[in-house]
């Protein structure tokens, strides 16, 4: 799928290259199950204590930030990422996290822990402890660390909701950044609805962009409302020039990705996404008169995978292509107007529908049109492949 993807994205997970610091890091590949997190929609979460009170939003500006910090910070911790060289424990690589349970389960990104010998979680009262990876999903960015015990202090941060996010809402990040511990940014949220890059050639869709400062160091940490509440988990910054710092466009995985994937990674240890076995884009003014289209919406298939579902139950990809307006443009593709009943107006509908209301094995009929004429096609959702891009993972 076409996808405006930002010139130069990194992960934010800070990269030890002991004396010195430094920083790591298709959009994906449209298929249409990738999505950033896509499983069935039943999944149950696993909290076990009462969840961290929320912070009174009846102060004036700075106060409520005090108190949100005093109240939220215990529970964000720094992790710190050992690899094995010449059978030694290095530090690796930092980043962020929060307490999601009272049973010591801890959320970050999956990008922050990947191929760790050994992780260390530090909490906001200086203790430390070696944390157990329970589960991580490449698809998502996010993964889940255990350790046996926690601080008096550190409870678990409540989840908030995608339905009550606005763009211009103010956000706080808390997290690490550059082995800072504890550091709170302010911003807004600059935009909803962004799909990002993933670690896999799938993307992450329903993304929060912000202005809060990320930078090196903060993957994994909360992105937060007034209320103190997760409303996403930080992940990458889009940067320029030599500069591998925040520029004001960072993003975050958003809680719905979170509560999808989350408890599957604590019960199981993955999370398994749908996968419809499709690459497109939006319709265009430009497509639409190349292929004579009724309509000037839809999700327009350009790759339909070999061998995959919708393969399977006869899509059909782009043919050939053809010069329109001066423009190259590849024609002879299925347009996608509906799945299951829902109005698809872009390649993103599609993207969130399968991996957010769908699962492997599941059948969807999906609403296509072809050489002027609408037709329900039913397709056997697979489960998505788990090749990663040739970027490999920053650690």
């Amino acid at each position: 799928m076409n996808v405006n993807r930002p010139k130069k994205v990194l992960f934010v997970a800070l990269v030890l290259l002991l004396p010195v610091l430094a920083l790591s890091c298709q959009l994906l590949a449209p298929e249409q199950s990738q999505l950033s997190a896509g499983q069935p929609p039943q999944a149950t979460e696993a909290v076990s204590a009462p969840s961290l009170p929320p912070v009174s939003v009846t102060g004036q500006g700075e106060d409520i930030l005090v108190e949100l910090y005093q109240r939220v910070n215990p529970s964000v911790v720094n992790i710190t990422v050992y690899e094995e060289q010449n059978n030694l424990l290095t530090p690796a690589s930092q980043g962020s996290g929060f307490v999601y349970d009272d049973q010591g389960h801890i959320v970050t990104n999956a990008h922050v822990v990947h191929g760790a010998a050994e992780v260390e979680v530090t909490f906001a009262d200086g203790s430390s402890r070696t944390a157990e990876i329970v589960g991580e999903d490449l698809h998502s960015d996010l993964a889940v660390v255990k350790v046996d015990s926690l601080p008096e202090t550190a409870k678990p941060l409540p989840l908030g909701n995608m339905e009550d996010l606005a763009v211009g809402q103010t956000v706080v990040a808390i997290g690490n950044p550059f082995g800072l511990q504890g550091t709170l940014t302010r911003g807004v949220i600059s935009a909803l609805g962004r799909t990002i890059p993933a670690l896999t050639s799938f993307s992450i869709p329903q993304s929060i962009q912000t202005d809060a400062a990320i930078n090196p160091g903060n993957s994994g940490g909360p992105l937060l409302n007034l209320k103190g509440e997760v409303i996403g988990v930080n992940a990458q910054i889009e940067t320029g020039g030599v500069s591998n710092t925040n520029l004001g466009i960072g993003f975050a995985v958003p809680v719905s990705i979170v509560r999808l994937v989350v408890p599957d990674l604590v019960q199981k240890g993955k999370h398994e996404w749908a996968w419809l076995g499709v690459r497109g884009g939006d319709v265009t003014s430009t497509l639409a008169k190349a292929m004579d289209l009724p309509v000037d919406k839809g999700a327009y298939l350009a790759v339909v995978m070999p061998n995959g579902p919708s393969a399977k139950a006869g899509l059909r990809g782009a043919q050939r292509t053809v010069v329109v307006d001066r423009k190259e443009v590849e024609v002879g593709g299925d347009v996608i107007t509906a799945i299951d009943g829902h109005p698809v107006n872009n390649f993103d509908d599609l993207l969130v529908y399968v991996s957010l209301e769908t699962h492997p094995g599941q059948v969807a009929t999906v609403t296509i049109l072809r050489d002027g004429k609408y037709k329900d096609v039913r397709v056997t959702l697979e489960e998505r492949p788990t090749s990663l891009q040739e970027t490999e993972i920053p650690n």
